[in-house]
């Protein structure tokens, strides 16, 4: 990720294909379990529709109408990039999962807005129809939410739209620099051009959506489907994998240099990914590989900050969600995880006490050194999905009349 964004935050993300050096290695002392910052009881469901709410009154364009797409950025009234409005549609699906009676379905139809005909989606919208570049960790993306869509409703259309990114994935495969896919179809093989690469968020995005989607496509699919996300995870293992900590590094460019840059959701997903192969295929070696870059990836990116004894990085809140979602789904395997989303916790909610502004928008830096990027919806969007896949975690309910 990415992109079009960068138009207007540039290097911002530019994430030269994702990012910018500035996580140095370390091993943090071993996490506590503290307990909640503050006296009050933290009730995570009810923080995530606050903030859920918040959003919705600042940054929906028709903010009275749940079928409204959202701004980029609370200083002008273009439509979000795809990016920022999965960011808004996954925070969405959590809260549709506890419970809260959320405009699902309309958020999902949503990304139809985005999508090109005849293609994928798009990195943005007219309003009506995609425009700009596809990217392959975008439509991937989207992917996995059309597949979870298909599984909470069961309406075919999701399932064919899953269909359609699994088509646009397959097609932009090569096997230039070993089987894998570039970040966009624009700037593939083309050396010298910053964008051009294969990188950790492609290819372990899509292997993620594969996963997903072979567990509900027609059964004659289910065999290439799985093929399919083996190769790019066997990939990541052998081009992009640190082996000194079983984190990721981001990309691989098309003169061959690997960017050591590494971001928490690149190692996020990958635990997703061995946790999905090991539960599709039995093979115990998935769920090891899953567990090392879980405790290496907490012993990397976690660390003291600005006054706080352990956060996780201070910048890219989205990032960090998608660690945090990794470190849920594999603590049911690994007793560590629990102290790891503890430690997560404290810094959510010392942000929510101590980096926010007077609107209730949170900083893009949780520790409250500084605000940031925090105009950004994506940034936002991160806040009310992590508050609500806490509360998920923490079994709690929510009370209808």
């Amino acid at each position: 990720m990415k992109k079009t964004i960068i138009l207007t935050v540039i290097v911002v993300l530019a994430l030269t294909a994702c990012g910018h050096n500035d996580v140095e290695p370390y091993t943090p002392p071993t996490p506590g379990n503290p307990p909640d910052s503050g006296a009050t009881t933290v009730i995570y469901h009810q923080r995530a529709m606050e903030l859920f709410d918040i959003v919705n009154r600042l940054y929906r364009i028709a903010p009275s109408d749940e079928a409204s797409l959202y701004r980029e950025d609370l200083n002008g009234n273009a439509y979000s990039y795809l990016w920022p409005f999965d960011g808004m549609a996954s925070g969405v699906a959590a809260l549709y999962r506890l419970g809260y009676p959320v405009a699902y379905e309309a958020t999902i139809d949503n990304y139809e807005k985005y999508y090109r005909p005849m293609s994928g989606y798009g990195s943005g919208t007219t309003g009506t129809t995609g425009r700009g570049t596809r990217y392959y960790d975008d439509n991937a993306i989207v992917g996995v939410e059309l597949v979870d869509a298909y599984v909470q409703t069961r309406q075919q259309k999701y399932l064919d739209r899953s269909a359609v990114v699994y088509a646009f994935l397959l097609n932009g495969m090569d096997n230039i620099m070993g089987e894998a896919l570039w970040w966009n179809e624009d700037q593939r093989n083309q050396p010298g051009v910053e964008g051009s690469n294969k990188p950790a968020c492609a290819n372990g995005y899509a292997a993620y959506f594969l996963l997903n989607y072979h567990a509900v496509c027609p059964q004659e699919k289910r065999t290439e489907v799985l093929a399919f996300a083996k190769k790019l995870y066997e990939w990541l293992r052998t081009t992009l994998l640190d082996p000194s900590d079983k984190t990721y590094w981001n990309d691989k460019n098309a003169a061959g240099h690997i960017n050591q840059t590494k971001w928490t959701y690149n190692s996020g997903v990958m635990i997703l990914n061995g946790i999905l192969l090991y539960q599709t295929t039995g093979e115990q070696r998935y769920l090891n590989e899953a567990k090392e870059t879980a405790v290496g990836a907490y012993n990397y990116f976690v660390k003291p900050r600005n006054g706080l004894s352990l956060a996780y990085p201070d910048h890219d809140p989205w990032f960090n969600t998608k660690l945090l979602k990794a470190y849920i789904a594999i603590a049911p395997f690994l007793p560590t995880a629990d102290a790891y989303i503890n430690t997560y916790m404290q810094f959510l909610n010392h942000g929510y006490e101590h980096a926010r502004l007077s609107n209730g928008l949170f900083y893009e830096d949780w520790s409250g050194a500084a605000q940031g990027r925090y105009t950004n919806l994506l940034h936002q969007a991160a806040v009310v999905e992590s508050y609500a896949l806490l509360a998920q975690y923490k079994n709690e309910t929510i009370q209808t009349d």
